[in-house]
């Protein structure tokens, strides 16, 4: 059972404080309507839930009506260290939570790694400092109950699309209801705490950021794009998970989607302009949702 490492700190740890910070970033049923009249696959943040976690939300919300009993959430994680070769699949027990484990689906995920070949492992080990996966599954909990699910880490590897077509064939081969889910968050801006500011300080980097270099990945998202979103990372330093969004996107084409819609999108800075920021535009993340 792999326990959290990140709670208490990106989001409540103590399972009444858990969840009481869940219903302090959900949304209502009139704000999380899905675009999609039948979505597979989404794109969520992963930062501390006071950042992303409204965002987050409005996606699970809106796929909450969509999503079937027994099925079963695949979760395309960002890498963010080195060592992670392939993707990674945690393929065996479950993950803890404030409110209770999340089992993994072992026969599928048993199933993906034949389908995968050499593109994925057997790596529990992938996941053991990663945070992006583990602050989605309280909010899985909260809003789909006792799910099953498979962690994927997914490295930024020109081989992730082909990774998330081998999961939809895996999961049609054994007749198992999917919904894939990707996380990333977009551009880290700033020189100080990221050594990127090509717009310079300020509103300026602001404007930059949200009229244009998150615009650029969000563009290839919503036309499933899964092919070019690694390079575009790689060049523009738009997405952190570029690799969970390159599987994800190559997942929701195989399932039928025809795109993908924004449900959200905003800044660190716009969250939390008059508490953290106090005003003053310091470093700061972009943040979006989206259905496919």
């Amino acid at each position: 059972m792999r326990q959290p490492i990140v709670a208490g700190r990106f989001y409540a740890g103590a399972p009444c404080a858990c969840l009481a910070h869940l219903q302090r970033v959900d949304v209502s049923p009139e704000e999380a309507v899905s675009p999609k009249e039948h979505p597979v696959a989404a794109i969520v943040p992963h930062a501390g839930w006071d950042c992303s976690g409204r965002v987050a939300m409005k996606v699970y919300r809106a796929l909450q009506p969509h999503v079937a009993p027994g099925t079963t959430f695949v979760l395309f994680g960002s890498v963010h260290s080195y060592g992670v070769p392939r993707a990674g699949v945690y393929s065996r027990g479950g993950w803890d939570t404030p409110l209770g484990p999340l089992a993994v689906d072992e026969e599928l995920a048993a199933k993906v790694l034949q389908a995968c070949g050499k593109c994925a492992i057997d790596d529990p080990s992938a996941h053991g400092s990663e945070h992006s996966i583990e602050v989605q599954l309280p909010m899985l909990r909260y809003v789909f109950g006792e799910v099953r699910m498979v962690p994927i880490a997914a490295p930024p590897r020109d081989e992730m699309p082909q990774v998330g077509r081998c999961v939809v064939g895996a999961a049609q081969a054994l007749g198992r209801p999917i919904v894939v889910i990707g996380t990333t968050d977009m551009t880290h801006y700033g020189a100080i705490g990221y050594g990127f500011a090509p717009a310079g300080p300020g509103k300026a980097g602001l404007d930059w950021v949200k009229r244009e270099n998150d615009p650029r990945m969000l563009r290839l998202m919503e036309s499933l794009r899964a092919d070019a979103v690694i390079d575009e990372a790689r060049t523009h330093q738009n997405a952190c998970g570029a690799g969970a969004v390159a599987a994800t996107l190559a997942a929701a084409q195989a399932l039928g989607s025809d795109g993908g819609k924004l449900v959200e999108y905003t800044t660190s800075y716009d969250v939390l302009r008059d508490t953290v920021y106090g005003g003053q535009i310091g470093d700061f993340v972009g943040y979006a949702g989206m259905i496919f």
